[in-house]
């Protein structure tokens, strides 16, 4: 496997809410990211794949709902999420293809 590989293995997708948008406004970018990521790997991981520096890398962990699934009960998975504050001058524009 490829380093860029095992890179977007570490990190998932962006966010995009309004939650998220509103971080952003304070230079952070919001990620989904593996569940055993730790703040190391998910900081390496930001600044390798897109060329800019991390000031702090701060992780929350959503548990998954229980729902109804046709009739059964199912419950949705876990979510890590990585609220990754840059450095003053570094943008990551989540708008476009990663």
């Amino acid at each position: 496997m490829s380093v860029k590989a095992e890179l977007y293995d570490v990190i998932r997708k962006p966010i995009i809410t309004e939650k998220a948008t509103m971080a952003s406004e304070a230079n952070a970018v919001v990620f989904e990211v593996a569940i055993g990521a730790n703040k190391p790997k998910i900081k390496e991981a930001v600044e390798a794949l897109f060329g800019v520096k991390v000031k702090a890398v701060n992780t929350t962990i959503t548990k998954g709902k229980t729902k109804l699934f046709r009739g059964r009960k199912g419950t949705r998975k876990d979510v890590k999420k990585a609220y990754v504050t840059l450095e003053e001058g570094n943008t990551i524009d989540v708008t476009t293809g990663l």
